[in-house]
């Protein structure tokens, strides 16, 4: 089974709170023919539309086809966190890998940063970009851990954008009683998820990239020593196919998608909360739990509570 068939109307945006907020272009063409490219990029999300935007900038002849619409999966419905690092923090980093690989890994995750707001701003992309993500933390433990990274950052790598937070801070921040302490990163922020999609699609065609929407890849072969990507109502022939469809990837590349495992997360939007929506979040950022599968929660600009958390694996 494909998620890109498990929950959604083929061909058409979920219907997200995000979706609604968004103004939704007219589909694009399906492919329905023979096309030739440099380079094939299979998936409409942030990786695949970064890509082809990317090297389409460079001169390079790209077709990107999307089995259903651009931003369609996680790339349109997540949390829209933008935050700092990786999953694993600089502390277990360094104490995994050593203190210079840990330092290249950290300045990746800065320079992805750098790169959203740069393509939110060069692209004039309505993604209202907020800063500040909040992490907070149920027990001492966890408190001093993230205050301890927040003392590292500034001494090891100047970063210097991080707030640590007590008790009364965090119960002034989120009007919750259950938080022992944690911290703000004011390096970090939000977005608009899906209104960035949509704005790297938009630049990706302006480069010269070639999109095609509801065209799905059904079979990867080779002709003539190239690429072919064999889809639903055409094909494309190219030198190289980027695979960029993340937990959809089905059974497309069974090398790859043995070491895919998709994981579906749940996010739900309150109606408008008007002056209520102060009692639960005071300031305009976004906020996370310290456990491992995180819960996590923002306004949005018209004040519901966009609220995430639980996980289920697999294709259901």
């Amino acid at each position: 089974m494909n998620l890109l068939d498990a929950n959604d109307h083929p061909g058409a945006y979920p219907e997200t709170w995000y979706a609604a907020s968004a103004v939704l272009p007219a589909p694009r063409p399906r492919l329905e023919e023979s096309r030739k490219a440099e380079i094939c990029v299979i998936g409409g999300g942030y990786t695949g539309l970064s890509a082809a935007l990317h090297l389409a900038r460079r001169g390079h002849d790209v077709v990107l086809i999307e089995a259903q619409r651009v931003g369609f999966g996680a790339s349109g419905r997540n949390g829209g966190q933008v935050g700092s690092g990786q999953r694993l923090d600089q502390l277990e980093l360094e104490r995994r890998l050593g203190a210079e690989d840990a330092r290249k890994l950290w300045q990746l995750g800065e320079e992805a940063k750098a790169l959203v707001r740069a393509l939110i701003g060069e692209l004039r992309i309505d993604a209202r970009w907020r800063p500040g993500v909040a992490h907070v933390e149920e027990r001492a433990p966890g408190v001093a851990h993230a205050h301890a990274l927040a003392e590292k950052l500034a001494r090891d790598y100047g970063y210097d954008n991080i707030e640590p937070l007590d008790a009364d801070a965090v119960r002034a921040l989120i009007g919750s009683q259950r938080f022992r302490g944690g911290l703000i990163d004011w390096g970090a922020g939000h977005i608009h998820p899906l209104r960035f999609a949509l704005g790297l699609a938009r630049g990706a065609e302006a480069a010269g990239a070639r999109l095609f929407e509801r065209t799905r890849a059904l079979k990867l072969s080779e002709r003539a020593g190239r690429r072919l990507v064999v889809c639903d109502g055409g094909e494309v022939e190219a030198e190289h196919v980027i695979l960029a469809a993340n937990g959809y990837l089905g059974a497309l590349e069974g090398r790859v998608a043995r070491r895919v495992m998709p994981i579906n997360n749940f996010i739900v939007a309150t109606e408008p909360l008007g002056a209520r929506a102060e009692e639960i979040l005071a300031r305009d950022i976004a906020v996370a739990d310290g456990r491992v599968v995180v819960s996590y929660w923002r306004l949005s600009e018209d004040r519901r509570l966009l609220f995430g958390g639980g996980e289920t694996y697999g294709y259901r």
